[in-house]
């Protein structure tokens, strides 16, 4: 039929409802209804994930759409109902998606291979584990497990809800498996924090199945789970294969080297990115200005977030995170502003960037100012992250007492960062009355935390205090079994390679030599002091 090619070959909605239009007008609807109307919803539903969204109707009027079509269809097929199904799915309306299925089951209409897919998609949405291991079992009757494309529903939808170990069964006991079969349990694990396990199935892989999305997606993993040497010694793995890495592999890379400090490998990346000129979507410029920041090159961090054209919420927080780390409190606050003038809607890290700038900065005034403003103005929830950066803010100020009184104010009791930002100013200024009392929160919230002792001895010292620090001294060594005191750590890089130091360091392979120079100089110091005529 001439029409049914013609609706075959739409590329919009638009083009869909004039031919619509037309079968209705012509008469053609009204002699073949079930095969136009089951071509419309067909099309329909296809033109569906590759339509631009700007020229897309709202969900809610193609969805109404989809439903009346579906309804005019006499005895819709299982078919049709696929189609109203994967509508459904597509436009986010997982729940109707299902009672569209339960209805078709009612009528005795029996699914197909394509049915399931799209009704375990709409379990993984809606996290319905119970059913879709109700679903599972249906698969299972009608004998469809076999085919591939509900076996990877079948491993998605468990990885999705948390039954991980039942995905794992359904990929072992499946002798069909493909790429997006591994790809799904990889990503499973990863999602739990089990990058191990991850790579232990991406290693058993065959190598010539690997895809761009298996090593991103494991690539992804290690850095997000801080597992940044893993995840740049993947990247470099995947590169030495002649691969061409896709932007999650790329941003998740250079997310590893804003981890580790790894300036010269993000700058590679970077030269990468230019060389093959790979598009500077949001999530790429993200990462670059988050690397450039995070590894001291504010500057080039400030010029890439200028030349980017496609801005998001996330590459203005990344800026303005990385303005706060690097103490330009007031070029925060000007970013900030015109973030507002951009009409990007702020969340809570871009609040946690503009505070923590603020406190770095000293701008005790405008800090207070939007903390006060964040729910109101912005329609952005305080969380306890908020008012940890808050008292810390107003206790490096001095205004102790202030922060006391917000403490005592708050929604929710206080964490182990609140009353440690109350309990570092009252170290700076020596307020031992309200150190004594966050040093008490924050030994019952964290006990296992050994800088409060040491922070509570410098503030009796500091006040000549000497039998409070022997006391606090000997509390810490009594309790030393279940203390952990965690120690600060410093990296270089030179020549290529990245040197890691704790303090009194003898681990690294040239401690006597680095020894060595620091005693020169201890002496070159000494001997120049004591060189200097008497009264200098």
């Amino acid at each position: 039929m001439l029409i049914n090619n013609i609706l075959k070959q739409c590329k919009s909605i638009k083009q869909l409802h004039q031919l619509h239009a037309h079968a209705i007008s012509s008469g053609f609807l009204s002699l073949h209804p079930h095969q136009i109307l089951t071509q419309i919803l067909h099309t329909l539903t296809a033109l569906l994930p590759t339509t631009a969204p700007e020229n897309t109707p709202p969900s809610t009027t193609l969805l109404s759409y989809a439903v009346s079509i579906f309804h005019s269809i006499p005895s819709p097929s299982t078919f049709c109902y696929n189609n109203v199904i994967r509508a459904h799915i597509l436009l986010s309306s997982p729940l109707n998606a299902l009672e569209f299925f339960t209805r078709m089951r009612r009528l005795a209409l029996l699914p197909d291979f394509h049915t399931y897919p799209f009704v375990l998609k709409a379990c993984s949405h809606l996290r319905l584990c119970s059913l879709a291991q109700s679903i599972h079992t249906q698969a299972l009757k009608f004998g469809f497990v076999a085919d591939l494309f509900v076996l990877n529903s079948l491993i998605h939808v468990y990885s999705v809800i948390n039954g991980i170990i039942d995905a794992h069964k359904v990929f072992d006991e499946s002798s069909v498996r493909d790429v997006v079969s591994h790809n799904s349990l990889i990503d499973g694990y990863v999602k739990l924090g089990d990058v191990a396990q991850a790579r232990q199935l991406f290693e058993d892989m065959p190598i010539r199945m690997r895809d761009a999305v298996s090593w991103s997606t494991l690539i992804a993993g290690y850095a997000q789970w801080n597992h940044g040497k893993d995840a740049l010694e993947l990247f470099n793995h995947m590169m030495g294969f002649d691969l061409r890495p896709d932007n999650t592999a790329l941003v998740s890379a250079l997310s590893a080297c804003a981890q580790l400090g790894e300036l010269e490998q993000g700058k590679g990346i970077h030269s990468y990115i230019k060389q093959y000129r790979t598009r500077l979507d949001s999530f790429l410029s993200t990462g670059l200005v988050d690397m450039y920041a995070k590894c001291g090159c504010i500057e080039i961090s400030k010029e890439i977030f200028e030349s980017s054209s496609d801005k998001n919420l996330s590459t203005w927080n990344a800026m303005l995170v990385g303005l706060a780390m690097h103490g330009q409190g007031q070029l925060l606050l000007d970013y900030f502003s015109r973030m507002m003038e951009a009409k990007v809607e702020p969340d809570g890290v871009t609040f946690l960037g503009v505070l923590v700038g603020c406190s770095h900065a000293g701008l005790v005034d405008e800090a207070r100012k939007l903390f006060n403003e964040m729910e109101g103005n912005y329609n952005v929830r305080r969380e306890l992250k908020h008012y940890g950066c808050m008292a810390d803010l107003l206790g490096r100020a001095g205004l102790i007492s202030e922060a006391m009184e917000m403490i005592k104010n708050m929604p929710m009791d206080g964490d182990v960062f609140v009353w440690s930002g109350l309990l570092g100013g009252c170290r700076i200024h020596g307020n031992v009355e309200l150190a004594e009392k966050a040093a008490e929160q924050v030994m019952e919230l964290k006990p296992e935390d050994g800088g409060v002792y040491s922070i509570m001895a410098n503030v009796y010292a500091n006040l000549e205090r000497w039998e409070d620090v022997v006391k606090i001294r000997g509390s810490m060594a009594s309790n030393r079994a279940k203390i952990k005191k965690i120690a600060g750590w410093s990296l270089i890089q030179l020549n290529g390679v990245a040197h890691e130091f704790v303090a009194w360091d003898c681990l690294h392979p040239q401690t006597d030599e680095i020894y060595s120079v620091l005693n020169g100089i201890r002496v070159h110091q000494f001997e120049a002091y004591a060189s200097l005529p008497t009264g200098e």
